[in-house]
């Protein structure tokens, strides 16, 4: 294995063992709060500790940023090897600087969004932070799937830290709406995301099988997917 198939594995290994132990810890706190909060409703006294919210939230904040950080990992590698190896710099010099902006700018944005408590601000950074993903995602190094989008690892990923971002962004609103819609849309949200990881894990490990170590390229993409031939040797 090259050095490049070692950054190639960069993204699979930290949402494995970053991401996804996250998840399962937001999980559980979120269940716990929301027992919580419905004993505490019913004038029952619970033993769950009134803790578990704000390690909701702090462990919560934890999985949005690793989220949007292993998306854009993700990403740059592709977009960065590609242009590299075809030599983007000196046919496309300003798309090669332009992608790098949108990086620095999406990072920028993110992590302001962490720090903003005027909402006009949350707005605006997460509106940031979510276009410079889909303008990086549209680049034509990235391999979207795009005829089979409904299986699409890309899709599945950029869609769940589309909806990380808006988590951070509303965190302040929930805890400010006594109407509790906030939290409802946070509920409704959080459970798809939760659908799209799994679909993450799937389509991960299938995409997995399917891309070739550096050295192998040449000979793999000699065979007919579409057929599921390869050519006999001789």
């Amino acid at each position: 294995m090259e050095l490049q198939d070692i950054f190639a594995l960069l993204h699979p290994a930290i949402a494995i063992i970053v991401v996804f132990p996250l998840m399962g810890i937001v999980v559980n706190r979120a269940l716990l709060t929301r027992q919580r909060r419905l004993q505490v409703a019913d004038g029952e006294k619970s033993k769950i500790p009134p803790v578990v919210g704000s390690e909701h939230v702090a462990i919560g904040n934890w999985l949005s940023g690793s989220v949007v950080g292993v998306t854009l990992l993700g990403m740059a590698y592709p977009i960065f090897s590609k242009m590299l190896s075809s030599d983007t710099l000196t046919k496309e010099p300003f798309r090669v600087f332009f992608a790098i902006a949108i990086f620095l700018l999406s990072i920028a944005s993110f992590t302001l969004l962490f720090k903003a408590r005027v909402k006009l601000w949350r707005g605006i950074f997460a509106t940031l932070t979510g276009m410079g993903l889909i303008i990086l995602g549209c680049q034509p190094e990235i391999y979207r799937r795009d005829n089979e989008w409904f299986v699409s690892h890309y899709y599945y990923g950029i869609t769940a830290a589309l909806l990380m971002i808006f988590s951070v962004a509303i965190v302040q609103d929930i805890y400010q709406d006594r109407q509790n819609r906030w939290r409802t849309v946070h509920i409704i949200l959080n459970c798809l995301a939760l659908l799209l990881f799994i679909g993450q894990g799937m389509t991960g490990a299938r995409d997995l099988l399917e891309i070739p170590l550096h050295w192998q390229e040449q000979y793999i993409y000699q065979c007919d997917f579409t057929n599921k031939t390869c050519p006999q040797p001789k």
